[in-house]
């Protein structure tokens, strides 16, 4: 007996509200005997990391493993007279199904948000690892969020996954129940975006050069037996003196983006440089160096167990530029906006994942830029160069509008005007962001230098020690989002990094 099973790809990636066809087929050599056929929709969240070293056992680290079943539909294909509330558990009925090649279409409605599964079921907290047995502990905190993103790049510790998986029953305990699995890409809608705030959300960071006096002609060399050296040589100018009038050449650069500040997946970065003189000067500024990176922190709890780790994506990098920055005749307080060109056609890779919060894995953002100025010249080695690093705190959106009619049942929602009786179907978007406190870097690079002042760190959902369930406010209605058509429109751009080839995992459906 053989069973597989095909999806239908109309994307290159699925979302909340998309439709899931598919169909399995089985082929049956001979005449054999089924409970039944049921196909179910799901998605898991997965966690291990390493316990801290116990001083008994100092030689040996024992593993955590933190299991998350996020999703779970399910849909009985045979018989078709069966429930499918009885479909899950295995049936002592038997049918008998000839020998022939058979077809069940199945179709599955992706919801909006998570809905964790209670139970410890022993065969999904199962792990192998190696010639090892590993069970993971029932789960007691759990967060009702908008479906995450799948998830890898983390072997072995961290994924999220979501596939479609056909098992057809057997009433022997002494005879395998053929499965068959098709895995797919999820990216989730979008919260509604909030309302453009005043002003912008930036880092800033000021700098101060020194106006270096012409070298006067170098003394002639004295003999041995002239013991006037030090008079001599007394009248020659320091090389790091500043010039008559005490001109101190300083400037800020600022990194400013849209408040809030909320990037897109796949694309364009709206993103301001300037780069502002406040002082006077007497020579040519240079930008001799750009590099935009954004730098993605995905939290991994197992338990009392935590860790974070870290990836970045280098948007935009140039060297050796040589661009002159206004110009010394300039007025003070006078602004120069960098080029936007030189990262206007470099969208976030594809391999970023929006912003997500769920049970046992988050992932928040940070957007460094660095730029390098010289001053005094333009050729490498004899200018004054520094290299300042700006960072600003964003969040990453899928790019994938919410329906009008689900925004607008949210608004009802939020206003008192639906009151649903079931828990709350979906997270609440993310609160609009405050303010962004200007991470202003006010000391001076060189001798006179003062420690940059700190801005504030990003604040992204705790992963830590919390309530049992964390229900969000009316967002989202699950009953409306049932009845809402899928989505039509900009789709985005996501496709996971593969996981490399012999990189440790976690055990597949298929040992199940």
């Amino acid at each position: 007996m053989l069973v597989s099973i095909s999806l239908e790809h109309p994307h290159t990636h699925y979302t909340n509200l998309d439709i899931i066809n598919g169909r399995v087929t089985l082929r049956v050599t001979s005449p054999s005997t089924v409970s039944n056929i049921v196909v179910k929709l799901e998605g898991e969240s997965r966690t291990r990391l390493l316990a801290p070293v116990r001083p008994e056992r100092p030689d040996k680290q024992r593993p955590v493993l933190e299991v998350h079943k996020i999703l779970y539909k399910l849909q009985n294909l045979w018989p078709p007279d069966q429930r499918p509330e009885d479909a899950s558990v295995s049936s002592k009925a038997s049918h008998v199904i000839e020998a022939g090649q058979y077809e069940y279409p199945f179709s599955f409605k992706l919801p909006l948000n998570n809905a964790c599964q209670q139970t410890n079921n022993l065969a999904t907290n199962l792990n192998f690892s190696g010639m090892a047995l590993e069970f993971a502990r029932t789960a007691t905190h759990h967060v009702k969020q908008t479906l995450p993103p799948s998830l890898n790049g983390f072997p072995g510790e961290a994924e999220i996954r979501y596939y479609v998986k056909v098992t057809v029953n057997r009433p022997s305990l002494l005879k395998e129940n053929p499965r068959a699995i098709a895995n797919f890409t999820f990216l989730p809608i979008e919260p509604p975006r909030p309302a453009q705030s005043d002003g912008e959300a930036y880092a800033r960071r000021q700098h101060q050069f020194l106006e270096v006096a012409a070298s006067a002609p170098a003394a002639k060399k004295k003999s041995f037996f002239d013991f006037d050296r030090k008079s001599s040589t007394s009248n020659l100018p320091s090389p790091t003196s500043p010039l008559p009038g005490g001109t101190t050449p300083r400037f800020t650069v600022d990194v400013r983006l849209p408040n809030p500040a909320i990037l897109t997946c796949a694309r364009n970065i709206p993103l301001r440089i300037l780069v502002k003189n406040m002082s006077g000067r007497e020579k040519n500024v240079y930008l001799q160096m750009l590099q935009i990176e954004l730098i993605g922190y995905t939290k991994v709890r197992a338990h009392e167990v935590q860790r974070t780790e870290s990836n970045s994506w280098i948007i935009a990098s140039f060297s050796n530029m040589a661009i002159p920055i206004g110009s010394p005749n300039d007025a003070v307080g006078t602004e120069t906006p960098i080029n936007p060109e030189y990262w206007s056609d470099s969208p976030l890779p594809n391999t970023v994942a929006p912003t997500f919060n769920t049970c046992n894995i988050s992932r928040f953002y940070e957007l460094e830029v660095r730029v390098g100025l010289g001053y005094g010249s333009y050729k490498h080695g004899e200018d004054q160069l520094v290299v300042l690093p700006l960072r600003l705190p964003v969040k990453v959106y899928s790019g994938i509008a919410p329906p009008k009619a689900l925004l607008d049942a949210t608004l009802s929602a939020q206003a008192g005007k639906i009151k649903p009786s079931a828990p709350p179907a979906l997270a609440p978007p993310p609160e609009p962001m405050p303010p962004v406190t200007p991470v202003d870097h006010a000391g001076f690079s060189g001798p006179n230098a003062l420690p940059p002042v700190q801005g504030a760190p990003p604040s992204p959902a705790p992963l830590g020690v919390q309530p049992p369930y964390d229900d969000a406010p009316p967002s989202y209605e699950e009953v409306v989002g049932e009845d809402l058509p899928p989505v039509d429109g900009y789709r985005g751009n996501y496709q996971p990094p593969p996981v490399p080839e012999g990189a440790p995992r976690f055990s597949d459906e298929r040992r199940r």
